[in-house]
Formats: structure tokens, C-alpha cells, sequence
């Protein structure tokens, strides 16, 4: 058995799988590493607190999985992941958050994410989804795919209610499409103002709309009414 009470297997290689971390919280680093130190055939090679050093870094080495902390204080998660995969396709990304909505999986997945999990993950998980990932799959952490099926099965329900009639999306302007994004991507009123040049009174006025019309009690209902549509 190893450290920290867990039993582990270690699958001997000659080179060890290559992981850079990425984390603008050192403490979640320093975790993240010592869960992985019993382990001979992983090895962390580089770590990071910001985007833009993680991308400095790339120009110098390259690993072969990429544990990425989605929320970084100087770019956004979904973007970062979709440049990597572009310039490195050889590198693997498991996204690492503490937000469990699964939109988020949705978002990263599609931008070139092979794994997501949550920060609370154990050793046991988070090799399992390295080892993974590594050998060419995908690894989504057990309670984000009963949420993303709990919903894939309440739309079920909703088209039965209706008949079998396919659910149209609602028709939203160009600005509602842009402000939808945003809402999407986690910007606060005040940042989607300014990203758009627009005040925050129209972007709440933007923000009540779209709930209207997508029949939405609240932000997360907003969100996934348009996951289900497919506009996000």
C-alpha cells in the first residue's frame, strides 16, 4: 500500500507519463502532487499558476497530460484548452474544477478536454483518469455523468410531454445570442457589459429576455434549456 492510506498497483514503463499542472492556487499544485507521488510510472514535470506561463512552458517542453484548472485568473478554460489542443495535439487535457455543472464538462469536452473532474478528487480517481485518458480515452468523474444523464433523460420526458413534437428554440437576437454566450462562459453583469460596451442595465434587461423566452426560473434552468437546444 502507498501513502495516504490507498492501495495502488504502479504499472511499470521506461518513461514515465508526463503531467504539467495548472492551478492558480499553489496549495491545489502541492496536493495534486503529493497524490501523485507513490505512483513511479507518473511523473510531474512542470507547474504552473497562470495561462500565460503555462503556455511559456509549452514552448519549452511538452507533456503528455495536462491537468488544467478551468478557472484561471487570466484566461478562460474553454479557450486555453482550444489553443492547446490546436498548437499540441499530442497533449492530453484533463480539466480539474470545482464546479459540477455540467455544462462545464459539455464546454471543455468539445474544446479538446479528454477527462473532467472535480477538486475534491481522491488518489485512486484521479490516477485512474490519468492511466486513462493516457492510454486514449476519456474519463468523466462518475457524479458529473449521472447529472449529464439525469438530464439528457428529463429532456426525454419534456419531448414525450409535448407529443414527441420536436422543442423549438426560441428566436433570440444578435445581442441575445452574444449576451447567452457570455452567461454561458460565467461573466458576471459587469463583465458582459464590459465586454460588449454595453451598461449593466441592458444587460440585465438582455438577462431577463432570454429567461422569458427560454421559460426559465432561474440561471441554471437558462442554462440548461439552451444545453438541451443545443445553442451552447
Amino acid at each position: 500500500s502507498g501513502s495516504f492510506g490507498y492501495i495502488y498497483h504502479v504499472n511499470y514503463r521506461a518513461v514515465p507519463i508526463r503531467i504539467f499542472i495548472t492551478d492558480d492556487h499553489p496549495l491545489a499544485i502541492t496536493g495534486l502532487m503529493n497524490m501523485l507521488l507513490p505512483y513511479k510510472h507518473i511523473s510531474v514535470t512542470g507547474t504552473f499558476v497562470s495561462g500565460e506561463g503555462l503556455l511559456e512552458g509549452l514552448k519549452k517542453e511538452q507533456p503528455d497530460i495536462l491537468l488544467l484548472d478551468i478557472l484561471l485568473p487570466d484566461t478562460n478554460g474553454k479557450e486555453l484548452a482550444q489553443l492547446i489542443t490546436a498548437t499540441y495535439p499530442d497533449i492530453r487535457i484533463i480539466a480539474i474544477t470545482s464546479l459540477d455543472a455540467p455544462t462545464h464538462v459539455k464546454s471543455m469536452m468539445r474544446n479538446g478536454s479528454k477527462g473532467f473532474l472535480l477538486k475534491n478528487v481522491d488518489q485512486s480517481t484521479l490516477v485512474e483518469a490519468i492511466d486513462t485518458v493516457h492510454a486514449g480515452g476519456e474519463y468523466i468523474e462518475s457524479s458529473l455523468k449521472e447529472q449529464m444523464l439525469g438530464n439528457i433523460l428529463n429532456f426525454r420526458k419534456r419531448m414525450e410531454a409535448e407529443g414527441n413534437e420536436k422543442i423549438k428554440a426560441p428566436r433570440l437576437t444578435n445581442r441575445e445570442k452574444d449576451v447567452l454566450d457570455l452567461i454561458v462562459k460565467e461573466y458576471s453583469n459587469q463583465e458582459i457589459a464590459d465586454q460588449l460596451f454595453l451598461s449593466i442595465r441592458t444587460v440585465e434587461r438582455h438577462r431577463f429576455n432570454l429567461m422569458r423566452k427560454f421559460d426559465a426560473k432561474s440561471p441554471i434552468g437558462l442554462l440548461k434549456s439552451a444545453i438541451e437546444l443545443g445553442l451552447v
